[in-house]
């Protein structure tokens, strides 16, 4: 009843939008579009949720730390050794503070983006249908052989099309290439 609710709101907003698409019976554009608002949304999401200052300080810091704890090993020199353990406490804590802040947008988006790509796969939905045929190099850098024996092992070993992706992959890519548009766009220091 509530999915119901759900996906039918889904419908009456992205219905006009694959009605609108130049290929309504395969609607990638409107899956571009999808996956462009979703990655707006995550990355919003990470810019307002985690502070991108203090993330970048605790990566450098770990990376000293792991730096310092190398060196002491390589020298073997047992003073140098103890200090950089009695160190790795706080460094570890401070790791873990890391964690759980960059799960907070996790947290947030992740009941949305479930519903959406459970509307995206229901069977009456055209979106479900896409077919992307790639340029052969794309198709092999991309993994889609992989990713297509994997999906045949866990659905049945369906026949797949040489150089086709399907709306999950298709998807995939998109919102890949939009998140580190837009991560650039914001002014994440780091990247994906």
């Amino acid at each position: 009843m509530v999915l119901e609710i759900i996906f039918n709101g889904l419908n009456s907003i992205f219905g006009p939008i694959i009605a609108l698409d130049p290929m309504p019976h395969n609607p990638m554009l409107t899956i571009f579009l999808i996956s462009t608002i979703i990655a707006f949304v995550t990355t919003l999401a990470n810019k307002l949720l985690v502070d991108q200052d203090e993330m970048e300080a605790s990566r450098n810091e770990m990376k000293q730390f792991q730096e310092k704890m190398k060196e002491a090993q390589m020298s073997g020199d047992a003073k140098a050794l103890a200090k950089a353990q009695a160190m790795q406490k706080d460094v570890m804590a401070k790791q873990s503070d890391m964690m759980k802040n960059s799960f907070k947008p996790l947290i947030v988006t992740l009941v949305p983006i479930m519903l959406m790509f459970w509307w995206m796969a229901q069977p009456t939905n055209p979106i479900n249908g896409v077919l992307v045929h790639l340029p052969q190099f794309a198709y092999y850098v991309l993994l889609v052989p992989l990713w297509q024996s994997l999906y045949g092992m866990f659905y049945g070993g369906a026949n797949y099309i040489p150089f086709v992706a399907g709306w999950l992959g298709w998807y995939i890519m998109c919102t890949f290439a939009m998140t580190q548009i837009l991560r650039k766009f914001m002014g994440f220091k780091s990247g994906f």
